[in-house]
């Protein structure tokens, strides 16, 4: 890689760097001080003559100044280090303030008190290396847990899957990230650290649609009954995320288009947007969906557009999570069906049952409100296609008769 700096500027002012990698992109970088202290930050590619992709060099400078506002020099005293428990409560507070979803803020809490402060307790972050990154990576990989071992916990001993790692080290690294356009850390060091390859789980579990009939069957006696016989069928009919369907209220049943429109989740006790921007969409509504939320309407005594269809029975509020899942083992085993079947495997039924029937991709990823068709891709499978035998056949001929019993043996 090679560099060229601009003219030189008044002190203060910070300069732009062109640098070129072996590919002959160039890409510039801004470079000032601040008490003494050398700050260096990636401003963008740049402009090639005649096209419209990057940044000119006035584009650049009006970067650099903004940088230069926002990003403050690393605090180099010697007797307050910045640790983990402290990055990790400043970041929190930054999400907080940008309005992130409860889960997300409940994720990094939950990953940064289990792994990153046993992990890296009073270290100053300012002095972690790409090697002690590698280090927890290659603890979670051991199946060991950083601190004491809590009682009962049966996850020591368990190494934590790919992409469950992949999302650990990425919190580590977009508290890193955050620290260095603070200026607090010199660079995120968890950036050059290789990960495993995330391998998607070929293995999806999901129900037949006689199964899921005989699952709505077994539905325990009591006053959840009626709610959950709905419940399950619309789940499976409708690839709906169990935070969605508790979430459902019956303005978005809309009974004339025949469509179930998804505009709320609930999760962690709030309602809130769905998972994605894509996650808000509509999903057509069988015959038998329809008419089971029709009797459910007609019992609760035709509620408002603002009550939940899938109301709790008891407290008129949303269902507990806790709750629902033991109902539904029950009916698993009520139904003789094996009851390793997760709730969410509802959703995987959704998806095969549509790929299996034609749907296309593009649509299915539309209807399960899924971010990125690669999600969508692990139902590919699961779709026919009426050419295959015919490609065969093409290719050795018709299928030969079954040999006979006279059929001669080879010697």
């Amino acid at each position: 890689m090679t560099s060229r700096v601009t003219p030189r500027r008044a002190p203060g002012s910070g300069c732009l760097i062109v640098r070129t990698d072996s590919a002959g992109r160039e890409t510039w970088y801004a470079k000032w001080s601040v008490h003494e202290q050398q700050i260096k930050r990636r401003v963008g590619a740049r402009r090639t003559p005649g096209t419209r992709d990057g940044l000119t060099r006035t584009q650049a400078e009006a970067e650099m100044r903004r940088l230069m506002t926002e990003v403050r020099p690393a605090q180099r005293t010697t007797g307050d280090a910045l640790t983990i428990t402290d990055l990790g409560a400043r970041y929190i507070a930054h999400i907080e303030r940008q309005g992130r979803k409860l889960s997300t803020v409940v994720a990094v809490r939950s990953v940064t008190r289990i792994w990153l402060v046993p992990f890296f307790g009073e270290r100053d972050m300012r002095r972690v290396r790409s090697e002690d990154v590698r280090d927890l990576v290659r603890l979670m990989e051991s199946g060991s847990r950083p601190g004491p071992r809590a009682k009962g916990d049966r996850r020591f001993g368990r190494p934590v899957a790919a992409k469950t790692l992949r999302n650990y080290i990425g919190t580590l690294s977009a508290l890193l990230t955050f620290a260095e356009r603070q200026g607090w850390v010199s660079s995120n060091v968890a950036r050059r650290v290789d990960l495993p390859r995330a391998v998607p789980n070929e293995d999806i579990r999901f129900l037949e649609a006689i199964e899921v009939q005989a699952l709505a069957d077994a539905v325990l006696a009591g006053p959840h009954q009626a709610i959950d016989r709905a419940l399950y069928l619309t789940a499976a009919m409708t690839g709906l995320r169990q935070g969605e369907l508790v979430a459902l209220r019956w303005r978005d049943v809309d009974w004339p288009a025949g469509r179930i429109r998804v505009r709320q989740n609930y999760v962690l006790g709030e309602f809130g947007t769905p998972k994605s921007k894509r996650s808000t969409r509509s999903v057509p509504m069988a015959d038998v969906v329809g008419a089971g939320l029709d009797r459910l309407y007609l019992a609760a005594g035709q509620p408002t557009d603002d009550d939940l269809v899938f109301a709790d029975p008891i407290t008129a509020g949303p269902l507990d999570k806790a709750a629902i899942l033991r109902r539904y083992r029950g009916a698993l085993k009520a139904a003789k069906l094996d009851e390793r079947h997760r709730f969410h495997d509802l959703r995987h039924t959704f998806g095969t049952r549509m790929a299996a029937a034609g749907v296309p991709m593009r649509t299915l990823q539309e209807w399960m409100g899924h971010r990125d068709i690669e999600t969508t891709q692990r139902y590919a499978d699961y779709a026919p296609s009426p050419h295959e035998s015919a490609f065969i056949e093409a290719a050795f001929g018709p299928a030969p008769e079954l040999a006979t019993a006279t059929t001669p043996r080879a010697s």
